[in-house]
């Protein structure tokens, strides 16, 4: 082997051995800007939890209320289906909500995605990810928004269920 060939093979090793001390350093750096993202993946993943659990609850209820439709007396009826009327909006803006926070999840996804690519390739992808974080965070907002309709949409089934007798003015 000539001295040429040498000095060939130990340049090669020597900027392979750079690279992937190079790598090494961005991959460490990657994985400290990728937490940002992962913890919002957890804490949205809490937000999907009551979501669900929420849903759950609507299905069941008006399952109760479809049974006891069957067998109540037109008064008790009138109640009972605009009750269950609000639980089907309940349940679709529930639905919606849910849909949202798992848009949010998935762009979070794409945005720890967009990192590694980015520092594996070196693809300047700022842009990318500034979309997809205001992206997240807007689907994020309207899921909480939705959230709180919700909530308002369940008084407004609590003050049907309650008699009236309780809602009247004379009871205040």
């Amino acid at each position: 082997m000539t001295n040429r060939t040498r000095q060939i093979r130990y340049n090669v090793t020597e900027k392979l051995t750079q690279r992937n001390d190079m790598l090494l350093a961005n991959l460490i750096d990657t994985l400290q800007l990728a937490i940002g993202p992962v913890i919002m993946i957890s804490g949205i993943g809490l937000i999907l939890l009551s979501l669900t659990n929420r849903f759950g609850r609507i299905v069941d209820r008006t399952r109760q209320l479809s049974v006891e439709y069957r067998s109540s007396s037109e008064e008790d009826g009138i109640r009972i289906l605009e009750e269950l009327k609000i639980l089907s909006l309940r349940a679709k803006v529930v639905k919606s909500s849910n849909f949202m926070a798992v848009l949010s999840v998935l762009l979070v996804s794409f945005i720890i995605i967009s990192l590694f690519g980015s520092a594996l390739y070196h693809f300047n992808m700022t842009y990318v990810l500034i979309f997809l974080f205001i992206s997240s965070i807007i689907s994020l907002i309207v899921s909480l928004f939705l959230f709180i309709y919700d909530l308002e949409l369940s008084l407004r089934a609590l003050w049907i269920e309650l008699p009236k007798a309780i809602t009247s003015p004379e009871a205040d």
